[in-house]
């Protein structure tokens, strides 16, 4: 592979791609200023998808509650705290941001490296901003199905013989909430192993040498951000994450990529 003009590259079989538009360094401080311009994109649309959520709110909470919870009386709501319904309007209304702004944050991030990439690249990053909604709108039902209520059905399991049980309102939907968020940005694992294959930035051979780190990384993120001190939410998180990153590298293996 050679050089040609105007940045442009040439493939041994004499292909031509085009290459990235500039080569020219900016200063740091502009990369700065449209970093955070950028930031500001995703933070705003974000805003914005909270501020269209919360009139909604309290339908999204019921439904959730109700759902997520066993039935009967067991699952009402309690409130001891006078903002405790306001506090989880905001936090319904949060995740719906968050969950949009997750593909927003990607084409941002694609804009601001795109003077850098090249063709092949941008088309790869591109295909990555609806890729992102979707695994994100999977992670958020996998949590919704499946882990929400394996996780109160196992503290209702080894609490009920010892107390009665109550579920705060606040405590309750703000560990749903977060639970979901949390899944909805653990489903990007494999976009982001993908993508950084694609544009060359590693390889799978270098993933598979260093699995080891990327485990130890996982089980510390959600003990860090599992509010569970039984340990059953984090071991879960933990477990999804890893088996989301290696299921990933045997993909990349069965297709050669």
């Amino acid at each position: 592979m050679g050089e040609t003009a105007e940045g442009s590259y040439e493939v041994d079989d004499g292909f031509v791609g085009e290459g990235p538009e500039s080569d020219e360094e900016m200063p740091l401080a502009d990369h700065i200023e449209e970093m955070v311009y950028r930031l500001g994109i995703v933070l705003v649309a974000m805003a914005a998808v909270s501020a269209i959520v919360f009139p909604f709110g309290d339908y999204i909470i019921n439904f959730l509650w109700y759902s997520v919870l066993p039935g009967g009386d067991i699952a009402r709501p309690r409130v001891y705290h006078p903002l405790a319904l306001i506090l989880a309007r905001l936090k319904v209304a949060t995740l719906a941001g968050f969950v949009v702004a997750l593909p927003v944050f990607v084409y941002q991030t694609y804009l601001f490296m795109r003077p850098g990439l090249y063709e092949h690249e941008r088309r790869y990053y591109l295909a990555s901003v609806p890729a992102s909604l979707v695994l994100a709108a999977v992670g958020v039902l996998f949590a919704y199905f499946l882990i929400l209520p394996a996780i109160f059905t196992y503290f209702l399991t080894y609490s009920q013989s010892a107390a009665v049980v109550a579920f705060g309102l606040s405590e309750t939907f703000g560990l749903i909430v977060l639970m979901m968020g949390l899944f909805a940005a653990v489903f990007q694992i494999p976009l982001f192993v993908m993508l950084a294959i694609m544009m060359g930035l590693t390889t799978r051979a270098w993933l598979v040498n260093k699995r080891l780190y990327f485990w130890g990384a996982f089980l510390g993120i959600a003990f860090l951000f599992s509010p569970d001190p039984t340990g059953m939410a984090p071991i879960m998180v933990a477990a999804t994450m890893i088996g989301l990153f290696e299921s990933t590298l045997l993909a990349l293996r069965w297709t050669g990529r």
